[in-house]
């Protein structure tokens, strides 16, 4: 038995899925050559992956989050939109959730997919919920605090914001905190895309 199964028809989600998979890696400048070394799979099968051909197993799902530092749950919660809105609009009850309420950060997925040059994120911070450690990506992000109380420090320098406030920053180190009692609401734009 093959951890993949070949189906010549493919179904809505496993396209959104083969699309996410190969927007992750450019996003990462990633090849298909170096993805398939790092999986142990061959080119030709990580092309097919990403062509919704071959549908990847469990275990590959979690070699390619692992490989893309994303959560599992990104592959999983593939609501399919009607085929006018597929690309365009993200229905309230079909957002792809990302993170769980134990690290203190829930992300949603309000773009329709990984594709494109950004992503945009709605991320509710838990109150006291804090990123101790500096992250930096190579990104240029952007942030509006639709609720709540939100800090964050970029390049070393700590910023408070309140409902309204928004803030912008490129290829900087950053962390974040909420230092409410309320949990903070954040329209998080990030380009290219990170998940």
């Amino acid at each position: 038995m093959t951890s993949t199964a070949v189906r010549p028809e493919q179904d809505n989600g496993e396209r959104l899925l083969a699309g996410d998979i190969r927007a992750l890696r450019k996003a990462r400048g990633l090849t298909l050559s170096e993805i398939a070394l790092k999986l142990g799979r061959s080119v030709g099968w990580v092309s097919q992956v990403e062509r919704g051909l071959s549908v990847p197993s469990l275990g590959d799902l979690r070699a390619f989050a692992e490989l893309f530092g994303v959560p599992l749950s990104l592959f999983f919660s593939h609501d399919v939109p009607a085929e006018k809105e597929r690309g365009v609009v993200v229905r309230a009850g079909s957002r792809r959730s990302l993170g769980t309420s134990e690290s203190g950060l829930v992300e949603e997925l309000l773009s329709p997919d990984l594709g494109g040059s950004f992503e945009m994120l709605r991320s509710v911070f838990a109150p006291g919920a804090e990123l101790k450690t500096e992250a930096r990506r190579p990104t240029e992000e952007a942030g509006y605090v639709a609720s709540g109380t939100f800090e964050i420090e970029i390049g070393g320098v700590w910023h408070r914001l309140g409902e309204g406030d928004s803030f912008r920053f490129e290829g900087k180190p950053f962390r974040w905190r909420n230092p409410g009692t309320e949990p903070a609401v954040v329209i998080w734009v990030v380009s290219p895309p990170v998940y």
